[in-house]
């Protein structure tokens, strides 16, 4: 008598980064997996977007530095998109573009560089409901957050207005003055020539 063989459901996995070296080995190491189904590559950030709507996958990597708003990307899959997880994999060990992107939705921040089993665990991480950040980052993010923290804290017991506060939290999130002004709908002042 034959022995039924379970078949194992395998993870839905899509991959967003504008640098095709990188691209091409990811998904290499991934296609080499029995356990993930690459369901679809993209090079920006609306293409991330697309990606979700269109591919259902229920992990997408992707990089911060690619052409497009990823922020707002982030933001949107995570609004739109129930149950996907998304992990950030990218060169940049910035603080403030970390915790932008976790308040944006994002559920891991990842190191290129690093060995790729922190990948595999970052996936895991977050397939659990969990947050993960690649170890040799996590104490400065820690330490980002707790600034970030005692920032907002001090805005809060100052004299300033509501709007200023509204637009210094703009500032610390990275935004520009022309996001910021949009944000606010206000019109951005033109700079004097002298």
């Amino acid at each position: 008598m034959e022995k039924s063989k379970t078949v194992q459901r395998r993870t839905r996995i899509a991959f967003v980064d504008d640098h095709p070296t990188l691209l091409r080995g990811i998904e290499s190491l991934f296609a080499e997996d029995e356990h993930f189904e690459i369901v679809g590559k993209g090079v920006t950030a609306s293409d991330a977007v697309d990606l979700a709507l269109t591919r259902s996958p229920e992990i997408l990597v992707l990089d911060l530095s690619m052409p497009g708003d990823v922020f707002a990307a982030i933001a949107e899959i995570t609004g739109k998109v129930v149950g996907i997880r998304l992990i950030i994999f990218t060169a940049f060990a910035n603080v403030d573009l970390a915790l932008k992107a976790l308040d944006a939705g994002a559920h891991a921040f990842l190191l290129k560089g690093q060995p790729s089993e922190e990948l595999f665990e970052a996936i895991a991480a977050v397939q659990a409901g969990e947050l993960f950040v690649s170890p040799s980052f996590a104490p400065k993010l820690m330490s980002g957050f707790r600034n970030r923290s005692r920032r907002e804290i001090q805005l809060k017991s100052s004299k300033l207005s509501a709007r200023e506060i509204q637009i210094v939290d703009f500032l610390f999130e990275a935004k520009t003055n022309k996001e910021i002004a949009r944000e606010l709908n206000l019109s951005e002042r033109p700079s004097s020539t002298t």
